[in-house]
């Protein structure tokens, strides 16, 4: 079976995906819809006999498609997800699934009754040493975690913008947020706290926080803490530390390293995630068997909601209570 497929959007993220896609047997890229026609034609002309649409309902109107990625700005989301879920077509969607919460909780909603076969883009799940921390977690007892995420601001317009990505610990820190959930479990209350230091002065329009740390209370009682920054002229430290009985678990892109009395022992990341994820989404889409898949739209909105909260404390000065 040939997997026919579709992007909405065409940028950075989308040729993460696409770079693995062309990779796979029996995968067609067959169609491209961008707000800029001229980047839809130019990765169209990069695929053969793909097409490029400046207009959604004409894409889908215009392709027979399998499953479609959407790779969209955060403030874009929603037009196109809906879309798809009244045409029962399969999607993967890069998080964040948006700025607020309300448009996401209305897509989960249509999509109970559509049951359709989603993704949502939380590649650290796919590093092996997510799975890895998983199994040594399992004859341990967990107590604390810390999370980083300290580096430079993108400098995309959209992005330094809240009202376009949603402030950096939504956009960016969501994946520490949700590799959190992954290894430890569901997130119970939050308590943040946000400043613009430094970013509002070096980049004219900027509006979203440049430091905060966003303190969590767990269901199973653990306490956890994620700070980020986007204000460094380097980059610094971005992973997860879990604090258990046994020693320490430190998650980092490339690698985890297990501390414990024993010493220390490095289990390296070998496999791309984003490969994983996406042959994940292509073997559900051509057998039905999500079990692959391991982040759904229903899940990420968990993830989504712990990073909405901690914006409503950051701008309350209240802790915010999840159901």
């Amino acid at each position: 079976m040939t997997v026919k497929l579709g992007f909405i959007g065409s940028g950075g993220i989308a040729n993460h995906h696409l770079k693995n896609l062309v990779q796979m047997e029996g995968v067609s890229l067959q169609a491209f819809c961008d707000v800029d026609i001229q980047r839809a034609q130019k990765t169209a002309s990069e695929h053969n006999g793909a097409k490029a649409f400046s207009n959604l309902d004409e894409m889908l109107d215009n392709s027979q498609l399998d499953g479609v990625y959407i790779c969209v700005p955060p403030m874009a989301h929603g037009d196109a997800e809906h879309k798809l879920v009244e045409r029962g077509i399969p999607f993967l969607v890069e998080k964040p699934l948006g700025i607020n919460r309300d448009i996401p909780v209305a897509i989960n909603q249509a999509l109970k009754a559509k049951k359709l076969i989603t993704s949502v883009g939380y590649h650290w799940r796919y590093n092996e040493s997510s799975s890895m921390a998983k199994q040594l977690m399992e004859d341990s007892k967990a107590g604390m975690a810390l999370g980083y995420w300290m580096g430079g601001m993108p400098m995309v317009p959209w992005w330094r913008v809240q009202s376009g990505s949603g402030g950096q610990f939504v956009e960016q820190t969501t994946h520490i947020v949700d590799l959190l959930r992954y290894l430890c479990g569901e997130v119970r209350e939050v308590y943040s706290a946000y400043s613009l230091q430094v970013m509002g002065e070096q980049v004219e329009g900027t509006d979203v926080a440049d430091v905060g740390s966003v303190t969590m209370k767990m269901a199973n009682g653990m306490v956890a803490t994620v700070s980020n920054t986007c204000l460094l002229p380097i980059g610094h430290h971005v992973g997860l530390d879990i604090y258990t009985n046994k020693g320490v678990l430190e998650l980092r892109s490339d690698a985890l390293r297990e501390l414990s009395p024993e010493g220390t022992r490095t289990h390296a990341n070998v496999a791309n995630p984003y490969f994983v994820e996406d042959e994940a989404f292509i073997y559900a889409l051509r057998t039905g068997d999500t079990s692959r898949i391991l982040s759904d739209y229903e899940d990420a909105l968990r993830t989504h909601d712990v990073t909405i909260a901690a914006n409503e404390s950051a701008v309350s000065g209240k802790p915010v209570i999840l159901a």
